[in-house]
């Protein structure tokens, strides 16, 4: 983490280079055999002598003031202020890793490690002339061995804190070579070999930080949220990064993206903490230091902005200057990105040792300065620049076991952890490198490094190779981008009823075997800031139920969209599905849209009312054909039977029936046997039925010429056999076509679709159009005939004629038909085969009721004229 800007950075490199840059040169002013120190830095620091000799870079003090003169030829020292307590904890734990090495008989035998420390002072400036300090030494001329070679003083460098620091003495220090590993830089643009080709870090990258926090985002389906940012190379970088990852992740979208203000603008404060307010996200993630947040907090404290779930990067997710009484109502419940907790054995006893040491001088300014911070006195006497809080004189016999601070507080031990690695990180390689056989050796001639002839570059080759296993159990190792091994703890904030603040780790996010981030937490354990003690639901629209699409909004971020119910016959089976998927062929969209079912069938049915009428009217007309077929059989031999000839009447009554029971084929669902009978047993039944009438008629004007002179010839072509000829020639005809039709093109079932896209109409493709023109067309010519016919022998003798009743049959039979053809054309589905059935039996109700009406009233009802005399009287008076 880091809080200084892209052009504080270059300036700051480029003063310290042109300026103060301290590296040992060779002057052609002196000796040749001797070189000269160019600029003398005074700095805060800590030293102690070994074999090798680490360098360290802490932030012990968070401020500095620079003087004005700085750049003259008598400059002024930089004032560091502002102790850091856990700044120098964080020094102490690199002092404390080194003891613990030179204690180690198996680690680095026979070898001593020294440090060299530096305090930053929280300030790019004062950290960049630590590192080249620690890169280059502070003696002031020294003898040159070889052109100004020699062992380093430091072989490499534990720090900065920060990634902007880091960023500026990686640039500078790797032109080197000097290896460097930073306990508490984030920044993802760190892990670009090509430019920082020696940074290697104990903490995981930003990169992995991020995608963490999406672990989180999708864990709790928040897809609306905020992101705060410092304006610095930490929170830039992390902005690019969280925008890309999340738009590929597809696990939300940023509401807004804010970058905090470094000059305390209030007015920026106020716009960002009234946007936060007005906004519909209800999580806001930050990536900033203590400071943007406690100016930040500042504002929302005075604007009273409530019910917000903060998530914190590992910058503030421990950050106790937050967790006050006053912030708390605010802040309960944040979850945070928190380094990974470990435990160093016998640091505490380490720590409790520190002392400033006896006597009236005291030169370990770092001890000295905690000293001073921690029991509120002063030493004497004071160097100039350091001296910060007046107070009692420092015994130095104070007990650090009778005071309550936070240095002496190792429940939490992240940062310290990550330093505590880095040392060993250095150690470990150090050690391979030692253990090198010469002949067997990574260098060129298969050559080993010595601590004699050791330059950086060779232990950049070790620590690359790294990999050991620390004592709480966690595996270091550094990849192909000088990144370790990533893992976060999940931390969440509680305040308790007591108001105590408790920080407890929920849960933790690692990089799996796959290279995924895996998140497991512990969700019962987590404390939630709100009414309902549940997770808020942070999203700018609802989820898209199934049965819906998202539509997006124009102009709007991905994650506003509206809910668009799927149009019929497509559906939805997930939630927030961006397009409906069409159901087959066979299938419709249930009314919610969200799965599909079969397609309800449709086709004229025995149950249902109009299949129920028109099957009761066909068995009807067949009973009562039926009816006349015995009444005219009991009545055989009468007059009014016999006169009309009776064959060709009992055939019509038979075909008739046929006409009835034919319609029945076109109820139900159609079947490839019913479809290929209906239309051939149909038109069969109705040209019989139509040829017994035409022959009747033929019958009628043959019998009537016969009574007139000269007729006789024409009445022997009439005969029974030849009544029974016609009627079979002419519906022969009718089978031929049938059978023509049924050959070529058979009818069959047929699920149509056309007429209800949610319905399946089973009718029966006719198959031949022109089969069934040709088919209704013969049946229309008979019935033309035959009412024409009809209609010419209309004013016979009453005696002989039944051509009044044919042609009032025939035109009732004329005008049903040809009302159907276009009734038939424009019903869809079982309407089709309704309209069929009605013309079917409304036809042949019209025959049966013209033809055989008024002789089943004659026989019945009048018997007295159906008698011979009757009949021949009535002829014989119009005669």
């Amino acid at each position: 983490m880091e809080h200084f800007p892209h052009t504080y950075v270059l300036l700051s490199v480029c003063i310290v280079s042109a300026c103060f840059f301290p590296f040992s040169l060779c002057l052609s002013s002196f000796s040749p055999s001797s070189c000269k120190l160019q600029k003398d830095f005074h700095l805060n620091e800590m030293h102690r002598p070994g074999d090798v000799v680490l360098g360290g870079l802490f932030e012990v003090h968070y401020t500095s003031i620079l003087p004005e003169r700085m750049f003259t030829s008598e400059p002024q020292q930089p004032r560091c202020s502002g102790f850091d307590i856990l700044g120098f904890r964080h020094a102490m734990t690199m002092a404390f890793a080194i003891d613990e090495i030179n204690k180690n008989d198996n680690l680095l035998p026979n070898v001593t490690l020294g440090y060299s420390i530096y305090d930053n002072c929280g300030t790019l400036l004062m950290g960049l002339s630590g590192a080249i300090s620690l890169s280059s030494g502070q003696e002031k001329q020294f003898v040159l061995v070889e052109d100004c070679s020699g062992i380093p003083p430091v072989i490499g460098i534990v720090g900065d804190h920060y990634s902007t620091f880091s960023i500026a003495i990686s640039n500078v220090l790797g032109l080197y070579k000097m290896p460097i590993i930073s306990y508490f830089a984030t920044c993802s643009c760190l892990s670009d070999r090509q430019r920082f080709p020696t940074f290697f870090r104990t903490i995981p990258s930003d990169a992995f930080q991020v995608r963490a926090m999406i672990q989180i985002l999708k864990h709790f389906d928040w897809t609306w949220v905020g992101l705060l940012v410092s304006d610095d190379d930490y929170g830039l970088h992390v902005a690019q990064s969280f925008q890309l990852d999340l738009r590929q992740s597809g696990g939300g979208c940023l509401a807004y993206l804010e970058v905090l203000p470094w000059d305390s603008d209030r007015n920026e404060l106020q716009r960002i903490v009234n946007l936060m307010k007005t906004s519909t996200a209800r999580v806001v993630i930050v990536f900033a230091h203590e400071i943007h947040m406690i100016e930040l907090m500042e504002e929302v404290v005075k604007q009273n902005v409530t019910g917000l779930q903060w998530i914190a990067s590992e910058a503030l997710a421990s950050a106790t200057v937050l967790q006050t009484s006053r912030l708390m109502p605010y802040l309960s419940g944040t979850l945070g990105i928190a380094i990974r907790r470990g435990e160093i054995p016998r640091l505490r006893e380490f720590l409790l040792k520190i002392h400033p040491g006896q006597g009236s001088t005291y030169t370990n300014n770092m001890v000295r300065q905690f000293w001073e911070y921690t029991f509120q006195c002063r030493f004497e006497p004071t160097p100039a620049g350091w001296m910060e809080i007046g107070g009692a004189v420092c015994s130095g016999l104070e007990d650090m076991g009778n005071v309550d601070t936070e240095f002496l507080d190792l429940s939490s031990l992240r940062p310290e952890y990550n330093v505590y690695k880095a040392v060993y990180a250095f150690a470990y390689a150090l050690h391979s490198m030692l253990q090198c056989k010469p002949g067997r050796g990574p260098f060129s001639g298969n050559s080993c490094a010595t601590l004699q002839t050791l330059a950086p570059w060779q232990l950049v080759h070790y620590l690359e190779k790294v990999n050991f296993t620390t004592s709480f159990g966690d595996e270091v190792s550094f990849d192909n981008n000088g990144d370790v091994l990533p893992i976060y703890d999940v931390m969440n904030w509680l305040w308790l009823p007591d108001g105590r603040i408790k920080v407890q780790n929920v849960g933790e996010v690692k990089r799996s075997a796959f290279d995924e981030e895996v998140l497991i937490l512990e969700e019962e354990k987590i404390f939630w800031n709100f009414e309902s003690k549940k997770p808020p639901r942070s999203v700018c629209s609802e989820s898209c139920p199934p049965g819906t699409r998202m539509a997006r909004k124009k102009g709007r971020p991905a994650c506003c969209f509206t809910c668009i119910l799927c149009s019929g016959g497509k559906i939805s089976n997930e939630t927030n599905s961006m397009d409906c998927i069409s159901c087959p062929e066979d299938f419709w969209s249930s009314p919610q849209r969200d799965h599909c079912v079969p397609k309800k069938t449709e086709f004229l049915s025995y149950y249902e009312p109009l299949g129920i009428c028109l099957t009761t009217t066909s068995l009807l007309g067949t009973f009562i054909s039926a009816v006349v077929l015995g009444i005219f059989t009991f009545h055989r031999s009468t007059p009014m039977v016999r006169a009309n000839n009776s064959e060709l009447s009992f055939l019509l009554l038979v075909s008739l029936k046929l006409c009835f029971l034919c319609s029945l084929l076109f109820i139900g669902q159609p079947r490839l046997w019913t479809c290929q009978l209906r239309h051939a047993v149909f038109g069969i039944s109705f040209v019989l039925c139509v040829s017994c009438i035409l022959v009747k008629t033929m019958v009628v004007l043959a019998v009537f010429r016969a009574s007139k002179s000269g007729g006789r010839a024409i009445s022997k072509w009439f005969g029974a056999m030849h009544q029974r000829g016609i009627v079979l020639v002419l519906t022969s005809i009718q089978a031929a076509i049938c059978t023509a039709w049924l050959v070529s093109s058979s009818p069959s079932p047929h699920k149509n679709t056309e007429y209800h896209k949610d319905k399946i109409v089973y009718e029966c493709a006719v198959g031949s159009t022109l089969g069934f023109a040709v088919l209704l067309g013969y049946i229309g010519l008979l019935a033309i005939l035959s009412c024409l016919l009809a209609f010419w022998a209309r004013n016979l003798p009453d005696n002989f004629n039944e051509a009044k009743l044919i042609t009032f049959s025939m035109l009732i039979f004329c005008a049903v038909w040809v009302a159907f053809v276009p009734a038939y054309i424009n019903s869809p589905g079982k309407y089709a085969d309704a309209v069929e059935v009605f013309a079917i039996l409304a036809s042949s109700f019209g025959l049966l009721v013209a033809l055989f009406g008024p002789k089943c009233y004659l026989i019945l009802m009048r018997p007295e004229r159906n008698t011979k005399k009757a009949i021949i009287g009535r002829v014989a008076a119009k005669s």
